[in-house]
């Protein structure tokens, strides 16, 4: 069975101080590092009432991502489990998603906090973050569950 390819656009590019994987955050909840995505100027007019929320979605392409392999040993786990139950880079079509504390917009300049992607990231598309859409009651942490974050931040992989 075939399969068709879809193209994306580059809206943008994402500006972090981090240049490869190590000492990246591996989340944007505990970053505290401040970024930039700075926007085409055809696509600049949708950024009207965006400085409304005080949250937002980054969603992007991880550049710099090997590639896929579907069974893997996460961060925070010393157990194998599928590409799809983990927040690993290297996927099928290694998209990122980051939901991140929108500071203000300068013209063509989106300021967040939680940077936790490499500099220059290409930025495929914005949304901004509504509680009343994106909250939900009841949710399940999957493999994750009981784990907490001093692994992490002993390895300084999320900021304090």
């Amino acid at each position: 069975m075939s399969h068709p390819e879809y193209n994306v656009k580059v809206i943008g590019i994402i500006k972090t101080e981090f240049e490869t994987s190590e000492n990246t955050p591996i989340q944007p909840g505990f970053s505290q590092s401040i970024g930039r995505a700075i926007i085409q100027s055809e696509y600049v007019s949708g950024l009207k009432s965006l400085n409304t929320f005080s949250h937002i979605y980054l969603i992007y392409w991880f550049h710099k991502a090997k590639s896929p392999i579907l069974l893997v040993t996460p961060y925070l786990d010393n157990e194998q489990h599928g590409l799809f139950a983990t927040r690993a880079p290297a996927r099928p079509n290694p998209i990122g998603i980051s939901i991140v504390q929108l500071i203000r917009i300068e013209n063509d300049t989106i300021v967040f906090k939680g940077a936790d992607m490499l500099n220059n990231t290409p930025l495929l598309d914005i949304k901004p973050f509504a509680r009343i859409f994106d909250y939900r009651e009841n949710v399940r942490d999957g493999w994750l569950s009981g784990r907490d974050t001093e692994k992490a931040l002993a390895d300084n992989r999320f900021e304090a």
